[in-house]
């Protein structure tokens, strides 16, 4: 278990969104620095937030942000994309684009910050997933998303021994810009952030972030027909 209150945390894409929600709730549980990365570090509004630019599929970038953030404990990997692209009709440079941000760019950013965590005594890694996750829904964002729930399944148990604990957060529409244009019940992002921090002072291994993620979850055990009702016509 990792406490908020006290610890550095750096919120990937902390901005705007879900993102932006992560970074007030780890000053508001006592977070003495959060660092919230961008493209542009402009965007970043928290006054007491630390703006730090980061292109997260960019190895270099990723390299310049771990060396000015060293005193991290707690990662929130939380920058993504959602291009709308379709297996059979969108370009490869298209997908190709979504898994360099959603699966590679979490994967360099772990990977050049658990060296940082682990010299600061342990500490705790926060992937955000999807419900998407474990229902396709024609997208090749879907499977970036189920990709990065199987290396967060990975780096859980690589990690523990090294004193990082790895946290997956869940959840299915969230009322953000993403969003704007979905018809359809949403979660609160302020509602989701707070989920996922206690998750982090719990030891939770996964935070389910609404219902819906919830009901998808419990359906994985199911016949594959009970998920896609297309199937069972």
């Amino acid at each position: 278990m990792t406490a908020i209150k006290g610890s550095v945390v750096l919120v990937t894409g902390g901005s705007r969104g879900i993102g932006k929600s992560l970074v007030e709730e780890a000053y508001a549980r006592g977070a003495e620095k959060v660092y919230a990365t961008a493209r542009d570090p402009r965007t970043v509004t928290h006054p007491d937030a630390v703006p730090l630019p980061l292109e997260v599929g960019d190895p270099a970038s990723v390299a310049a942000l771990a060396e000015r953030a060293q005193d991290v404990t707690v990662l929130i990997n939380n920058a993504g994309i959602a291009t709308g692209a379709r297996y059979l009709t969108s370009s490869l440079d298209d997908i190709r684009r979504e898994f360099e941000i959603n699966y590679y760019g979490p994967l360099l950013v772990a990977r050049a910050f658990v060296p940082v965590i682990e010299r600061n005594g342990g500490g705790h890694i926060l992937n955000v997933h999807s419900a998407l996750s474990w229902l396709a829904d024609g997208s090749t964002y879907s499977s970036t998303k189920a990709a990065l729930w199987s290396q967060t399944n990975s780096l859980r148990l690589e990690l523990r021994p090294r004193g990082i604990a790895v946290t997956g957060l869940h959840m299915a529409y969230v009322d953000t810009d993403m969003t704007a244009s979905i018809d359809g019940p949403k979660a609160n992002a302020h509602d989701i952030a707070a989920a996922a921090l206690e998750g982090i002072e719990t030891g939770a291994h996964e935070v389910l972030g609404d219902d819906i993620t919830r009901w998808v979850k419990s359906a994985l055990s199911g016949d594959v027909a009970e998920m896609y009702q297309q199937l069972a016509q």
